[in-house]
């Protein structure tokens, strides 16, 4: 069962590396295909994903000119083989947990009308660079969050719900997966843990007012959806932050 994992980066040579070797570590779990898309990098981002295709070539790699990452997403998803069957995503600053795609995969292997695994994420500020673990001097939180990265999604879905929706400069994954869980998908929600979210000065949600603005624009459009069309499943209770506060971020 081929398994496509789309990956946007932008001026992530440090941190891309360790996240295509947290995807490549799982191959003998599945059919794996990487699609890389590089947004303009001006760094090294291209030049690391490329020593990694020498040794890897699951891992796709595509160019463009810097269009932010919604494009990206669009342009990783025209980017799908015919075989391929499930989609999942990776961020280029996140870490893909060992045995995550093993333990997801056996929830579509025991019911083939499974549109969709959604399961949880832990938020981190340190990964260990040689085991790709939570360094022990980590904090951490786990959390059944909203990101892509914690979605498995069956390439029917996929086609169903179409791509993401460009007007976005963020929030374009609440936007998507709003969509995609309003849509009546037939889901499981697994206590796997996803991904492991890295926390970092980089990170775009540590901005002020965009990422804000952007996600509760989001949540006004599916409220408008599901007012419009009564048909549409509530979201409210799939997505869990209830222990957000005890968080501290460094």
């Amino acid at each position: 069962m081929r398994l496509s994992v789309i990956m946007p980066v932008y001026n992530r040579e440090q941190f891309v590396g360790l996240a295509l070797r947290s995807l490549l570590r799982q191959r003998e779990d599945i059919d794996l295909d990487i699609i890389v898309i590089d947004d303009g990098s001006t760094d090294g981002s291209a030049a690391v994903v490329r020593s990694l295709i020498e040794e890897a070539p699951c891992i796709r790699l595509f160019r463009q000119m810097n269009g932010g990452v919604t494009k990206a997403r669009n342009a990783g998803l025209k980017q799908l083989l015919p075989q391929t069957r499930l989609v999942s995503f990776l961020d280029s600053d996140d870490i893909s947990p060992i045995g995550r795609f093993k333990a997801d995969l056996a929830c579509f292997e025991e019911d083939p009308g499974l549109d969709l695994t959604y399961s949880r994420m832990t938020l981190v500020d340190k990964i260990d660079g040689e085991t790709l673990e939570p360094a022990a001097d980590s904090h951490s939180i786990t959390v059944r969050g909203i990101h892509l990265s914690a979605g498995i999604f069956a390439r029917d879905l996929i086609e169903r719900t179409g791509g993401f929706d460009e007007d976005f400069k963020q929030a374009e994954d609440t936007d998507y997966l709003l969509r995609i869980f309003e849509s009546q998908a037939k889901y499981v929600m697994p206590d796997t843990v996803a991904l492991y979210y890295r926390r970092h000065p980089g990170n775009m949600t540590k901005e002020a007012d965009v990422p804000f603005r952007e996600f509760m624009r989001a949540i006004h459009k599916s409220m408008k959806r599901r007012k419009a069309d009564p048909n549409l499943r509530r979201v409210e209770g799939i997505f869990d932050f209830k222990d957000l506060a005890q968080w501290r971020f460094l």
